[in-house]
């Protein structure tokens, strides 16, 4: 296995493995609280840096704070964590599980990036995202925020995440680099395909959530089940992972787990080869 085979992408002058990590799933039921066993947590974030993971994403919110304090503590070198990019996302609160109202006054988002930083032990955040722009309050003032934290040196680069074409625009316009996009996106669910091409276009980095969940394509007799057959030993969820590697070249898959085993079938992924006959029944299936 060697997930530098899924290929790299530069982000903010750091070169990054395509197949990263999403550390929500380290947390307890409904993203509340501990997880049931944190050892095994911790065993899981330091098993996908042994096997290559370069790109750890997280939110404060994961827990809240959960996520961030076991990525310090399995992680943590005393001074950085080495190769690894560490991202994590702010803007949301949490009344209890599986609850997510956003929050995006200006006082609230410098919390939550200062916050993180304390977390994560680091005097800067590798790259800081926007977990959803907050209806209530002008997106114009959310963005001239998050700007102030490149100006502060607090984030070395920024992203959205869950934001159509003209967010991402308004975004730019108003002097926000925009470095990545996180919008769900799966070889079933392509409701972001505009945003992916634009993101394609202007050499933005798309993190899709989500991004094995492929619903009835992976059952028996669906399009993943038939390809597969063509694959002895290969999962539907490598598939379509692998799938999703294949369709565009900013595309940063991190699919998230508790499980050591889980963790290491996710990421066999980048050794899998789909044929392009086998690209295209996917691609069309959906």
């Amino acid at each position: 296995m060697a997930v530098s085979d899924a290929g790299t992408i530069e982000l903010g002058g750091r070169t990054v493995n395509r197949l990263g990590f999403g550390a929500m799933r380290i947390t307890g039921p409904g993203i509340w609280g501990p997880p049931e066993d944190p050892a095994q947590a911790l065993a899981v974030l330091r098993r996908a840096v042994e096997l290559g993971v370069t790109l750890i994403d997280t939110a404060d919110s994961y827990g809240p704070y959960v996520s961030e304090d076991l990525i310090h503590e399995a992680l943590f070198d005393g001074q950085g964590y080495g190769d690894v990019l560490v991202a994590t996302k702010g803007g949301l609160t949490r009344h209890g599980p599986n609850a997510w109202p956003p929050l995006g006054r200006r006082e609230y988002l410098r919390q939550c990036i200062l916050m993180s930083m304390r977390r994560l032990g680091v005097e800067r955040i590798d790259l800081w995202q926007l977990h959803r722009i907050d209806a209530r309050t002008p997106r114009e003032e959310q963005f001239d925020e998050i700007r102030s934290f490149l100006d502060e040196g607090l984030a070395l680069q920024v992203g959205l995440s869950e934001v159509g074409v003209d967010e991402i625009k308004a975004a730019q316009d108003a002097g926000l680099p925009v470095a990545s996009v996180q919008n769900r996106y799966n070889l079933a669910d392509r409701s972001a395909e505009d945003v992916l091409d634009y993101c394609e276009a202007n050499g933005i980095a798309f993190i899709p959530w989500a991004p094995i969940d492929a619903g009835s394509l992976a059952r028996p007799g669906g399009a993943l089940d038939q390809v597969a057959h063509e694959h002895p030993g290969v999962t539907t969820s490598q598939l379509a992972l692998a799938w999703l590697l294949r369709r565009s070249p900013v595309m940063v898959p991190i699919p998230g787990t508790g499980s050591v085993a889980h963790l290491e079938e996710n990421l066999a992924a980048a050794d899998v080869q789909l044929t392009d006959e086998q690209f295209e029944a996917l691609t069309a299936a959906a």
